[in-house]
């Protein structure tokens, strides 16, 4: 198959964002990816992060690419499960303890620490606003951290959150009680729930 047209096809399906990790599981050599940016069609806006010229960055698709443990997860999990309109100033994702953050994220993503057993716990995938996927928690598993870490969550944004949540019809309070006692949180997500439902 022609390479430049397989990259062509690539960054219209990931809506313009493209990553060099992209490009070798597609086998395609990366030079295509200089040529791309030489002709003015691609422009490298990071290490291994390519956008096309006529599109925005997907900073979230590129972060989580680049970064794979990465979990989006509190402010930007709600903002992303529908629990808040506040688009995220910062982005804030979950990481496994004892895991090396370079100063390149942290500058730009709020990080949280949890146990390494406890770090996939309820991970789905859910399409950003431009139609990437990524990982991020569920929404049983969102609440948990955000009552977990709530001296770091806005009060405004928990509250609201808290009321749409227990409006969602297909929330599993089985599943939800499960996650508040293994991160420990059970007893004020009872309180939470006792006062909203």
């Amino acid at each position: 198959m022609n390479y430049y047209k397989k990259l062509n096809e690539l960054i219209k399906q990931q809506n313009g964002t493209i990553l060099s990790a992209d490009v070798d599981r597609a086998e395609i050599p990366r030079t295509y990816l200089a040529i791309m940016v030489s002709e003015g069609k691609l422009e490298r806006v990071d290490t291994g992060v390519y956008v096309a010229i006529d599109s925005v960055e997907d900073e979230m698709y590129a972060m989580q690419g680049k970064y794979p443990k990465l979990i989006y997860s509190h402010e930007t999990a709600l903002f992303l499960h529908g629990l808040s309109d506040r688009t995220p100033f910062e982005y804030a994702a979950t990481v496994p303890s004892g895991y090396k953050v370079v100063d390149r994220i942290s500058e730009r993503i709020k990080v949280y620490y949890i146990k390494k057993e406890y770090h996939l716990l309820g991970v789905i995938k859910v399409k950003t606003s431009f139609g990437n996927t990524v990982k991020v928690y569920n929404v049983e598993r969102t609440i948990c951290d955000i009552i977990r870490s709530k001296s770091r969550i806005d009060i405004q944004i928990m509250n609201e959150a808290m009321k749409r949540f227990v409006k969602i019809k297909s929330i599993d309070y089985t599943l939800l009680m499960e996650y508040g006692k293994k991160l420990k949180v059970d007893k004020a997500l009872t309180n939470y729930l006792e006062v909203l439902l």
